[in-house]
């Protein structure tokens, strides 16, 4: 197949790169080892026959290393996608359906400037949504309990001595995010504050409001657990809590859940509770259920792993998805 190739050295993924030009190009960073990566493989050659213009490139992840060390590759199947030599975007872990919405997505096709006004649309209703999933919403380095750059860490220690409470989101899981949210908010760098979805400002302007005494007037007063909990239940009609995320589970009970989900093509959220502890102890409590994944639908707590099986062999999944019963 003409537009499915495999890169051996650094030249040749260049080269690709530089052939390609403004089209995607979607590299994936894999092992022989790896019995996933054979499977996602698969998936590739099969997206490469619908995609034409689309140029896909496997790439052993630790033959050429100085490529995987460029852009930070740490586990395998790791997909980067390309476009004009830039990296657009970022999918980690062995997710077919999340594979194939990314390229479906990024493959601009026909009417190159309709099709980007509609990305771009897609991308900035998901960023405002981001920017509202809490009162006080911080895009950083990491997480608030493992900040991953000075910045990040400082604006995390400021918020927690005035006792401001927040969420975050690693920036680093998601380039996506992390690239547009810096033309939507006309702000290059993290990282970046909102209340009520607001931009306050960087590390620099929090400094400010801490010393003028400001800070506490600007951040919402700090919300109890529960109303928390409530605001992150409701911030999908289908939402998952999980450990990982939808592209990298870090469980085994998270990665058959996530496989049942996906398999329905209904669309839902998750959340991390291993990026915050405070909710992870929190909604066990509240929902009276004791592990996790815990999922809720317009929320209502449906269940976990055993539950989705459940509904799955009965044939009741999408509709109790949907909403229906």
């Amino acid at each position: 197949m003409a537009n499915l190739m495999e890169a051996t050295t650094n030249q040749q993924f260049e080269d690709f790169l530089t052939k390609a030009g403004k089209c995607l190009t979607v590299v994936h960073f894999q092992a022989a080892w790896a019995p996933q990566c054979g499977q996602m493989n698969e998936v590739m050659a099969e997206l490469a026959k619908e995609h034409a213009d689309t140029t896909f490139v496997k790439l052993e992840a630790e033959a050429v290393p100085e490529v995987s060390e460029k852009y930070d590759i740490a586990s395998v199947p790791t997909f980067l996608f390309f476009k004009g030599g830039e990296k657009v975007d970022r999918l980690d872990g062995a997710n077919a359906p999340e594979l194939t919405k990314k390229v479906q997505r990024l493959a601009v096709t026909g009417s190159p400037g309709g099709a980007a006004e509609s990305t771009t649309t897609d991308l900035n209703q998901r960023l405002k949504k981001l920017i509202n999933a809490a009162p006080c919403m911080l895009f950083m380095k990491g997480s608030s309990q493992e900040p991953r750059c000075g910045f990040s860490r400082q604006i995390v220690g400021l918020l927690k001595e005035h006792s401001i409470q927040f969420s975050s989101f690693d920036i680093l899981s998601d380039e996506e995010v992390r690239q547009g949210l810096k033309t939507y908010s006309n702000w290059p760098t993290y990282p970046q504050l909102y209340v009520n979805g607001e931009l306050v400002g960087g590390l620099d302007i929090v400094k400010e409001l801490a010393e003028s005494g400001e800070l506490e007037n600007t951040c919402p007063k700090a919300v109890t657990l529960e109303h928390r909990l409530k605001t992150i239940i409701n911030q999908s009609p289908v939402m998952l809590f999980m450990k990982g995320n939808k592209d990298a589970a870090k469980c085994g009970f998270s990665r058959q859940t996530l496989e049942i989900l996906n398999s329905t093509g209904v669309d839902y959220d998750t959340f991390d509770i291993l990026q915050d502890e405070e909710v992870r102890q929190g909604l066990k409590t509240y929902s009276n259920w004791p592990t996790y994944p815990q999922l809720y639908v317009k929320g209502d707590l449906i269940g976990g792993l055993d539950i989705l099986k459940e509904l799955k062999e009965s044939g009741d999944l999408v509709s109790v998805l949907k909403g229906e019963s």
